[in-house]
């Protein structure tokens, strides 16, 4: 937030208290091969234990996952918050400018008032040489209390209006640090499952680290088999809108970046801030999380979907990847892996949702 901000929002707090080209992948997702299984006979932790602990990895990152979603949603409604605030701000002191003329004004016209005398109009017109002048003059006295009234009226009116902005500023400023808060329990929360996995994959040996990374790409492998052996991909042939084809071709440029959680880009993303970013760059703005996105866009059926849609995983829509097309992804996985193309069905699907209402291109 900058020095301009804070002074504006430091204003309403202190009148309170008185917001592709289609880069496919060079290969189709068509049966992936089987990674090679570990020779038997190892020193080291038994494939089952080395599975248990994929399954524990997989939880405590899924669970960041989660915290991550709630920390970005909390994010972005702390800026709408703060915004408001700044612009309320902006709006009590241009009303305490107004106010202050209008009292100039007021106090202007009492004085004249009162250099008019206060005697009452059958005094005027006794003491009048001219009856006539007397009734010009009862005509502009009248047009004078019109004035001044109007002028009272406006007064208060932009007093009311000071008042209610002060409540509204007052209301924002508790709404952003309930925000604040609860961006920074989620921000723990995100800390404290990733510490874990890291714990619990530092205390690998380096050769079971590496037999660990077989293991989660078999396990990929398999839901991917198992995804294309339905025929899926033999309905799947709905070709980019013209804004698919650039969220794409931003998407996969971004292949190789680390994972960062709460990144928008450039230098690294999460999964949604990939995803949200792509297609803002192609014109189309969505949701920042990925249970927004799920919950806002418009829901396609999985065999309807073309490049550049967004494929929600997991019941709880805690991450998303861009389908390319030949039944790939690309994504940002989680902590401590970088941007990649992956298989469409190497994780649960949930369901497809489509930014765009563009027409398929031929």
């Amino acid at each position: 937030m900058g020095t301009g901000k804070r002074g504006l929002i430091a204003t309403a707090v202190a009148v309170v208290c008185a917001v592709t080209v289609l880069a496919a992948p060079g290969t189709a997702f068509a049966n992936p091969t089987p990674s090679p299984s570990p020779s038997a006979g190892s020193a080291f932790a038994p494939a089952k234990d080395l599975e248990a602990v994929r399954k524990k990895l997989d939880k405590l990152y899924r669970a960041a996952a989660r915290a991550t979603d709630e920390y970005n949603a909390a994010d972005e409604k702390a800026d709408k918050q703060s915004t408001q605030v700044v612009e309320l701000a902006k709006k009590i002191v241009k009303g305490q400018e107004k106010l202050r003329k209008l009292k100039a004004r007021a106090g202007a016209a009492a004085a004249a008032q009162y250099r008019g005398g206060g005697l009452p109009p059958e005094a005027h017109l006794v003491l009048s040489d001219d009856p006539q002048d007397f009734l010009d003059g009862a005509g502009r006295v009248r047009e004078g209390h019109h004035a001044t009234k109007g002028l009272l009226g406006e007064l208060a009116r932009t007093q009311e209006d000071l008042e209610q902005y002060a409540k509204d500023a007052s209301a924002q400023l508790k709404k952003l640090e309930a925000g604040r808060k609860a961006k920074a329990a989620a921000q723990k929360k995100i800390e404290k499952q990733i510490a874990q996995a890291e714990k619990v994959e530092s205390a690998l040996q380096k050769e079971e680290q590496e037999r660990l990374a077989e293991l989660e790409k078999e396990a990929a492998n398999k839901a991917q088999t198992a995804w294309l052996d339905s025929g899926i991909l033999d309905e799947i042939n709905g070709k980019a809108s013209e804004q698919g084809k650039k969220a794409v071709k931003y998407a996969t440029a971004q292949i190789g970046k680390p994972y960062r959680w709460g990144a928008e880009g450039p230098r690294a993303y999460d999964c949604s801030g990939l995803t949200s970013q792509a297609w803002k760059s192609a014109g189309r703005g969505i949701p920042r999380t990925s249970q927004e996105q799920w919950k806002q866009l418009r829901h396609i059926d999985v065999q309807d979907m073309r490049p550049g849609d967004l494929v929600i995983y997991f019941g709880d829509a805690s991450h998303v990847a861009m389908y390319i097309g030949d039944g790939a992804i690309v994504h940002a996985p989680r902590p401590g892996r970088t941007i990649t193309i992956a298989g469409a069905g190497s994780m649960p699907i949930l369901g497809v949702v489509r930014p765009d209402a563009g027409t398929d291109t031929s």
